[in-house]
């Protein structure tokens, strides 16, 4: 079984490119598919209607949504596995921006709109940094000089990422990433499948519920305005 994990901020189009996918995938594909969000998600349930195909979603409530995907990766590839998937497409909340869901032994797309702001690729780091694919979506709505502009800002963070730029809707340019997947590898041992990179630093007590505002009434890894890096305060 294959698995694709599809990151990107809100309102992307991630969900566009997860409809192109289904509807081209290879005779014999079988997908299922895994929603992670916050409060509230539909896409599982229109996703069931119209592919046929089997669905989940997990609310992550007061977890990070990308956090709350590495919990439940394992038990999703053991539901999959259950449903005689040959693809599990997991796709993630993706709010703070510098989370990663991405994993070991899967494809990692980060789903772009390219009338985010032609300095938008610099803002997220790790979501593109780490992913194999970057799709662009609403290219048809940008000039050629501003597709050029946001492609660079890609390559600036990822060097090496491959780039699909896409009206999703309509799928135009998707071909490459069908193919890309179609030449992506199985999972191969899913209990040594892992988080590809490292996770932002969640031991401050905001985390944890305290609502003062103030670094001098809280304590682990805070900040100050003045500081040029994190603080550790505290016992």
């Amino acid at each position: 079984m294959k698995l694709v994990v599809i990151a990107g901020p809100p309102s992307a189009g991630k969900t566009a490119v997860v409809r192109q996918i289904l509807r081209n995938l290879g005779t014999g594909e079988k997908a299922a598919y895994l929603k992670i969000d916050v409060v509230r998600a539909f896409e599982d349930e229109e996703l069931a209607t119209e592919f046929s195909i089997p669905t989940r979603k997990v609310y992550s409530g007061d977890l990070c949504p990308d956090h709350a995907g590495i919990m439940v990766m394992a038990d999703a590839l053991r539901w999959a596995e259950k449903e005689e998937a040959s693809i599990l497409i997991v796709e993630s909340a993706g709010l703070c921006l510098r989370c990663s869901p991405y994993v070991t032994q899967a494809l990692g797309i980060v789903v772009l709109s390219a009338v985010s702001g032609t300095h938008a690729p610099l803002k997220m780091g790790p979501m593109i940094g780490l992913a194999d694919v970057a799709v662009v979506t609403r290219i048809d709505l940008v000039s050629q000089a501003e597709k050029e502009v946001f492609r660079e800002g890609i390559r600036e963070v990822a060097p090496e990422i491959e780039i699909v730029e896409t009206n999703a809707v309509q799928g135009t340019g998707m071909r490459y990433l069908l193919r890309r997947i179609a030449e992506a590898d199985e999972v191969r041992d899913a209990a040594t499948v892992e988080l590809r990179g490292v996770p932002p630093l969640g031991v401050c007590t905001v985390c944890v519920g305290k609502k003062e505002i103030g670094w001098q009434h809280h304590f682990g890894v805070v900040r100050r305005l003045g500081d040029a890096g994190n603080l550790f305060r505290g016992d």
